[in-house]
């Protein structure tokens, strides 16, 4: 409520914080909170901000060299990622982490071809270089499910190099979606699901099943590269089924999309896992998605309206295994698009609204700090109380600030900690668009909203 009284709760917040001043051990905090964990969710409160990259990439690389993290899994489509870890891990054609990022094309391609993640991926090829033979190599990977198209290819693709007769199947399966939406997905999800034409359900079930079979034939090769590109393309047939769904249900009120997409997310994540440990590699994932995905839905005005997320979902399945971490800002630039598509521009971050936690976390007056709410106390309990919270995605409209991108939650239900950075910069992409060379704010600013 608008007039509360928060200094007891800001007192609280300053006393349990953990300021980041840039030292080597900024993280031994959250080290310790996260123990044995074998899940770690890293969000992030926009998806154009440096600093929250930087971050992630930081706890990262001391989740992979000091407890022995396997993967990395990210906000991104499975075929685009894998490219990456072909490259992480030596394989492949790619000659340098910019090239293997090449995958990312579709808008909103700064998330990923942006300067931290070149820095990032460059870590891990060299991390993963300099282990021995025969060491598990860490892998990076995309949990989402826009890559409809892009699956199908690499299915047949795939099953031309191992299984001509079965590729030859399964091009006549997939032609359906060429059939019916060429090479939109939404154009497909429109007709199919409006009935202008069948949809192609059946079609992908088969051909995920048929995979299926062949992995049960195929057993194993004692953990070797044909079980991991046979999980790489049985993994883009089960994208294509729940894709297939997805892209009908945006144009049918009876589902929700959202639901679909997370569960999809928080599907794969179970599946890498799985697949780790069947190879006998430490299943131990850290992920890389929103806040929105990665903050326990149940604990936000989303969940009471029947929605859920992948930290739900996670938390429900893995309980204690895993920890849910936030990021949070009250003001600066940021990387963004004014609309789908439409060209990424660095944009001014509004300071935070009254009565929201950015403006809370901002009145404490420390710039930068981790702060931990597992456990019960002053703090915690003060930011149990719902209040607004931002949530800044690949658009990006201050103009409508409080409709478009605030909604209530209670943030120690939704969060085991947070990170706060009071003013951040817009990530950097490696496609610089005019739009966003000449918004380069005034050295002065911030100075108001």
């Amino acid at each position: 409520m608008a007039g509360r009284d928060d200094t007891a709760a800001i007192e609280a917040i300053r006393v349990a914080a953990v300021p980041l001043t840039g030292d080597e051990n900024d993280w031994d905090a959250l080290m310790e909170l996260i123990g044995d964990a074998p899940i770690v969710l890293l969000g992030e409160a926009s998806h154009g901000t440096h600093e929250f990259y930087r971050a992630r990439a930081e706890i990262t690389r001391r989740l992979i060299t000091e407890k022995g993290f396997s993967a990395v899994a990210v906000e991104a489509d499975w075929p685009d990622a894998y490219r990456v870890n072909r490259y992480v891990r030596g394989a492949g054609t790619d000659v340098s982490p910019d090239g293997a990022l090449g995958g990312f094309v579709r808008f909103p391609q700064w998330m990923w071809r942006n300067t931290d993640v070149v820095e990032l991926v460059a870590w891990l090829r060299a991390h993963n270089d300099a282990l021995p033979d025969g060491a598990p190599r860490v892998g990076f990977y995309g949990l989402d499910l826009y890559s409809m198209f892009g699956s199908i290819q690499a299915v047949i693709q795939y099953l031309e190099g191992v299984d001509p007769e079965a590729a030859r199947r399964a091009r006549q399966r997939y032609g359906c979606f060429h059939r019916v939406g060429g090479e939109d997905p939404q154009a497909y999800g429109y007709a199919a699901e409006l009935g202008i034409t069948d949809a192609c359900v059946d079609e992908a079930v088969h051909q995920l099943h048929e995979l299926r079979e062949q992995a049960t034939r195929m057993g194993g090769d004692e953990g070797g590269v044909a079980e991991d590109e046979h999980f790489y393309a049985e993994q883009n047939a089960r994208l294509v089924k729940n894709a297939e769904e997805y892209y009908r249900s945006m144009f049918a009120a009876r589902v929700s999309s959202w639901n679909l997409r997370d569960c999809h997310m928080a599907d794969t994540l179970d599946a890498l896992l799985r697949h780790f440990a069947g190879k006998g590699i430490a299943p131990k994932v850290v992920v890389w998605e929103h806040n929105s995905h990665l903050g326990d839905a149940s604990a936000t005005e989303m969940g009471e309206e029947g929605e859920w997320n992948v930290g739900q979902l996670v938390r429900e399945r893995h309980g204690d295994d895993a920890r849910l971490i936030g990021f949070s800002t009250y003001t600066g630039t940021v990387t963004a698009a004014s609309e789908w598509d439409a060209p990424a521009e660095r944009k001014r971050v509004r300071p935070g609204m009254e009565d929201s936690f950015e403006k809370l976390l901002h009145e404490t007056g420390i710039p930068d700090f981790f702060l931990p709410l597992r456990d019960s106390g002053p703090a915690a309990d003060a930011l149990r109380e719902a209040r607004l919270e931002r949530a800044i995605g690949v658009i990006y409209k201050p103009e409508t600030e409080r409709w478009s991108h605030y909604f209530h939650a209670r943030l120690s239900d939704q969060f085991d900690a947070v990170i706060h950075y009071d003013t951040t910069r817009a990530l950097h992409p490696l496609e610089r668009t005019p739009q966003w060379e000449s918004a380069e704010p005034p050295e002065t600013y911030p100075t108001g909203i």
